[in-house]
């Protein structure tokens, strides 16, 4: 009987039957082209709001401090500091988030008694999505960054900070769009006036405690 069921089963995969617990097998133990092209769009999108992330954060912090103190040693320290507080940030947060849906998952396949080397090697890697976050936060925060590191006029420095933050989550938006199939010009004018909004108000609401003298 466990031979007939074995060969009904091999004749059903030859035949191109799908498999009723993974519809996207394919026959004869095939992968899905589009399912490893989706993972790979989830994983450049993940950078890609990684990187917006730490953009935003960056440029805002280096805006609000120079909305106190016109210095530009002081906005540059401030926004390396930001840099290495949220890149450590993005990567514990990254580290744990990932160990949990690791350890849930192993525990799910201790419970159907398919726990193996290959479904381990199959689950997503704690440090190596630690490292993903932490580098695409960084590329972000780099670019207000290199803006205000060689510019001294105060002026100027601001309008370029804000400039070259706008070009590039304009970018990040079309990157995401075109991952996400969604329309372009919606999704890059959701980012940029999502990056104003954070930029303005960390500049403005510093700029009153200037004014108050707190």
């Amino acid at each position: 009987m466990a031979a007939l069921i074995n060969n009904v089963d091999g004749a059903n995969k030859l035949a191109g039957v799908v498999d009723a617990e993974n519809p996207r097998a394919l026959p004869c133990g095939g992968v899905d082209e589009d399912d490893v092209l989706s993972q790979r769009a989830n994983w450049l999108r993940a950078a890609v709001l990684g990187a917006n992330d730490g953009l935003v954060s960056t440029a805002s912090l280096m805006l609000g401090v120079g909305a106190v103190k016109a210095d530009a040693r002081a906005m540059v320290i401030s926004g390396f500091a930001g840099l290495l507080a949220g890149a450590c940030s993005m990567a514990i947060g990254e580290f744990v988030s990932v160990c949990s849906q690791r350890d849930v998952e192993l525990a799910q396949l201790d419970r159907d008694g398919k726990r193996g080397g290959e479904e381990e090697k199959a689950l997503p890697s704690p440090v190596q999505a630690a490292v993903a976050s932490a580098l695409a936060f960084s590329v972000g925060a780099l670019v207000p960054l290199l803006a205000a590191g060689f510019i001294r006029d105060y002026r100027l420095r601001i309008g370029v900070v804000i400039a070259l933050a706008t070009a590039t989550l304009a970018a990040f938006g079309c990157v995401g769009a075109v991952l996400g199939r969604a329309p372009v010009a919606r999704s890059c004018a959701r980012v940029v006036t999502g990056g104003w909004a954070a930029m303005g108000v960390t500049f403005g609401l510093m700029r009153l405690f200037k004014a108050s003298g707190i």
